[in-house]
């Protein structure tokens, strides 16, 4: 019965994580929402139990820190629930030349980014692998398949996620777990701002995507068991000439794009 079931979600409390959330409040998931602000917590998670009777438990925890994605586990378990899906959505850039950059900033990155993420899914997987069922979300980007000048670790980091998924995506294959990256492009959300990139082109020149068709992509590829899903067209015809252009020419294109508007 999907009313005894939970998702968790990191970064839960806004952007494409929030509308995660509310797609799976709308058909009747509990949830488990997780962000750096309690405050935060506590907004959305009133504003879902009243508009859909559901059940939302928050956790306060910064996944920036090194530990943090194992003290989440724990927490969850100590509150002796049964997580059915994972949503691992948290995550952050740095915009700027990569030796322009504060380097502890980018090592902040990778740590939410790779490692809190490879530590949920490690911990998470591993449950529901030993009972047989379990889906998986993890939050990739259309720069998963593209060389990203100007936000170099960022699109470093989002390969590795891409690349992950598909690798332990064979490793289950002859199980009932599933995983699927979401391939999302620049979306109206909050992400350029705490990147530092709000005068970038990618934001000033383009129509950003919609958060909440990105979550309805992500959730239908996950309901389906797909192993990815590039969220818009303009997406898929640029995942498709990943395919076809040398890395040279794509970096040389990403990086027009990513420019700040003068």
């Amino acid at each position: 019965m999907i009313e005894n079931k939970y998702v968790l979600i990191t970064g839960g409390t806004s952007g494409i994580g929030y509308e995660l959330a509310r797609v799976f409040a709308e058909n009747g998931y509990n949830l488990v929402l997780v962000a750096r602000t309690e405050d935060d917590l506590n907004i959305v998670a009133n504003e879902f139990q009243g508009l859909y009777g559901i059940r939302v438990m928050t956790i306060a925890k910064d996944l920036f820190q090194p530990f943090s994605a194992f003290e989440l586990y724990d927490e969850v378990k100590a509150k002796g629930i049964t997580i059915d899906i994972l949503v691992n959505d948290a995550g952050q850039g740095v915009y700027g030349r990569f030796i322009e950059t504060d380097i502890h900033q980018q090592l902040d990155i990778i740590q939410l980014n790779i490692s809190s993420l490879t530590v949920l899914t490690y911990l998470f997987l591993k449950e529901m692998v030993a009972r047989n069922d379990g889906k998986i979300l993890q939050l990739a980007s259309i720069v998963s398949e593209i060389p990203s000048p100007l936000q170099a670790v960022y699109g470093a980091t989002k390969q590795y996620i891409l690349s992950f998924t598909e690798a332990l995506i064979n490793e289950v294959k002859d199980t009932n777990v599933t995983l699927t990256a979401l391939q999302p492009g620049a979306t109206d959300t909050d992400f350029f701002n705490k990147a530092g990139a709000q005068n970038s082109k990618l934001v000033t020149d383009q129509k950003l995507a919609d958060p909440r068709e990105v979550a309805l992509d992500g959730y239908n590829a996950l309901m389906k068991g797909d192993d990815k899903v590039v969220s818009g067209f303009k997406n898929k015809v640029q995942s498709v000439l990943s395919n076809i252009l040398p890395d040279t020419v794509l970096a040389e294109n990403m990086r027009k794009q990513s420019e700040e508007d003068k």
